[in-house]
């Protein structure tokens, strides 16, 4: 039993290079594939990355099936994402190569179908979106950049906008100017 917890059948170098290889072209992959974030993973999304956990598995641990060098992948795979993310916060060249940059699929209120498409998302994503961003059109919409990490940010035309709690104020000062005015 001690055997299969704690002796590695391969050294804790192979170990780290290979848990860092497998996160290495998954990155890659994920990167190539689209900017469509965690919050819109689909269930063919989430299908996948479950599938790709089962198929890279071996190519992290080889044949080692102990607790060791499982715990040495799970640190190593922490470790390097770790890294990562702080590099790419304090590198803006970094973060612009592995994470891209923003589409614009709406601009001057005029979508863009061939960036749309080019990008993975779908009308209906796109109206979704609208909607929980106090919208109730796509014709509404100024811009709309999909940011690298897969969020829609939507800016609604100068007209459509809600008033906001400054305005509102506004409003009721210059109604009670005109009362005053009135009374006079």
């Amino acid at each position: 039993m001690d055997h299969d917890l704690f002796v590695m059948q391969i050294s804790i170098a192979e170990k780290v290079v290979r848990t860092v290889l497998v996160y290495a072209v998954i990155v890659i992959l994920f990167r190539l594939t689209g900017k469509r974030g965690l919050a819109g993973f689909t269930t063919f999304d989430f299908a996948v990355v479950f599938l790709l956990s089962n198929v890279v598995q071996n190519a992290i641990i080889g044949n080692d099936n102990s607790f060791l060098g499982g715990a040495i992948g799970a640190v190593t795979l922490v470790a390097v994402n770790t890294a990562l993310s702080r590099a790419i916060g304090r590198s803006a060249v970094l973060s612009r190569i592995l994470e891209g940059r923003s589409t614009t699929v709406i601009a001057e209120g005029r979508l863009d179908e061939p960036r749309l498409r080019r990008v993975g998302l779908g009308r209906a994503e796109l109206e979704q979106a609208v909607r929980l961003q106090n919208g109730d059109s796509i014709d509404q919409v100024q811009t709309a950049l999909l940011e690298p990490g897969g969020r829609l940010l939507l800016t609604l035309k100068p007209d459509e906008q809600s008033m906001t709690k400054g305005d509102l104020a506004l409003l009721l000062r210059r109604l009670d100017d005109l009362e005053t005015l009135l009374r006079r």
